[in-house]
Parts: structure tokens; sequence; C-alpha cells
């Protein structure tokens, strides 16, 4: 199986951290996080993976390369323009992004994981995997349940009994979130996914693509598992995160 590893984001929220350095490879314990990712991605054998880069992204390709150091087969996607010499990130939203890549390379061929590159997680991706292609699904979200003051964070997932979406808010105020049942930023596509994508668009996955999915009463599915999930979304979730990394929490 192969993933992709989003990090085009500016990480406006982990501010002045972000200033200098891209969300993705704020150190935890003396390393990137984005490296914990693909250190977990590796556990499951997975070894080709596809990163979206922009803001400041010269700091994660430089420090990665061509991943063979890491245990990895790397490739980047620079989403922007250099113009006089200098470089100008410009995102194109997390499915543009596949897209994008998938135009260019056919990199997306089979079954593939699509995850931040911004928090630490320990998810049993087997199950997960299983849990999708049982139902036949051309995208799967793992989903967590969060207070529901923090639902404004996150896109809001309503399921059916089968698991099957039916509702998408993304990013909803507390009193219109219609549960608590939230996105995780982990995803299990199908290379079919692309049919509804547009290319050279912007367009998010939570912001456009889930909702036509939903809307179109495609099998689009959730499931929940028992996994810890440290989003590293602000300044405070970043020091959490790190004194779990530092506990072994």
């Amino acid at each position: 199986m192969k993933a992709m590893v989003l990090a085009a984001g500016k990480g406006t929220r982990v501010r002045p951290i972000t200033y200098s350095v891209p969300k993705p490879m704020i150190p935890l314990v003396r390393k990137p996080v984005i490296q914990s990712i693909f250190e977990y991605l590796r556990s499951y054998s997975i070894r080709d993976v596809v990163i979206n880069t922009s803001y400041l992204s010269d700091k994660i390709e430089s420090y990665f390369g061509d991943g063979d150091r890491f245990g990895m087969r790397m490739a980047f996607s620079f989403e922007g323009k250099k113009t006089n010499g200098k470089v100008e990130g410009i995102a194109v939203g997390s499915a543009g992004g596949m897209k994008k890549i998938q135009d260019h390379s056919g990199f997306f061929d089979e079954t593939f994981i699509v995850l931040c590159g911004d928090a630490l997680i320990d998810l049993d991706i087997t199950k997960a995997v299983e849990f999708h292609r049982e139902r036949k699904s051309i995208a799967t979200i793992i989903l967590k349940e969060v207070p529901r003051e923090e639902t404004s964070k996150y896109g809001v997932v309503c399921t059916d009994k089968s698991g099957r979406i039916v509702r998408f808010q993304e990013k909803p105020e507390p009193d219109a979130a219609l549960s608590t049942t939230v996105n995780t930023g982990i995803y299990i596509f199908e290379p079919d996914i692309f049919d509804y994508i547009p290319s050279h668009s912007e367009y998010d996955i939570g912001g456009d693509l889930f909702p036509k999915l939903a809307d179109l009463n495609l099998p689009f599915y959730g499931i929940s598992l028992p996994f810890q999930w440290v989003d590293i979304g602000s300044v405070t979730d970043y020091w959490r995160a790190t004194g779990l990394a530092l506990t072994g929490g």
C-alpha cells in the first residue's frame, strides 16, 4: 500500500513557532513530528510515500531527500511557483494536491492512505483497511469522539448503523454540530476517488470532497477505533504532544 502525507499548510495556529519552521517539521524529542509519521508507516511496511509541500517546502525536502536514510522511498509535490529566483508557496487544497500528483504521475494505483504530517498516532492500519475493503468503500475516514466545544476545530461526521457517512460538516460551531464524532485527518481511498476531484482547482478534502461524496450517496464510510491521536493544532497541543512523547504515553 502507498501513502500520501499532507505537509503544505502554514500552521497559523502554532505561530510563532511556524514563522521559521513548517508545522510538520516542529521537533518532538529531537526529531520532526513528520518523521514519527514516516516511522509509523514503515512499521506497517508502507515505504512508498509522496509528500505535498508548499510553505517553507525546502526545509522539508532538504531534510528527508529521497527518504533512503529513513528506510522510505519518498517523492515531493511542490504547490507553488518560482519567480525571479524566489519560491512562493501556493497551496491547492488537500484534495487538489492529491489530484495534482495523480494527474502528473499516476502514483495512486491501488488502495492508499492519506494522513496529516502534524499528528501523533498509533492506529491499527490493518483493521482500518479491512473495514474499508469489506464495505467496498471509495473513501473511509478514521473517526474520534471529542467534547462538543471542540467541534469547530474539525470536520463533524454523522453515520448510519453500518458506518456509512450520511452527513459531513466542516468545522461547525458547537451549537450547530450534528454530532461530536469528528474526522481525524486519516483517510483510506480507492483510486476511483479521482473521478470526483477536479483538475487544476483548489479543492479541499474536508470542505469540498467529503460533502460531495455524502450528497452523492456513494460508498463512503467512517470507522471509530481505539488509538492515540494527538493533533498538533495549537501551541497547547504541541506541549501536550511533547509530554506524551517524553513519557511514552
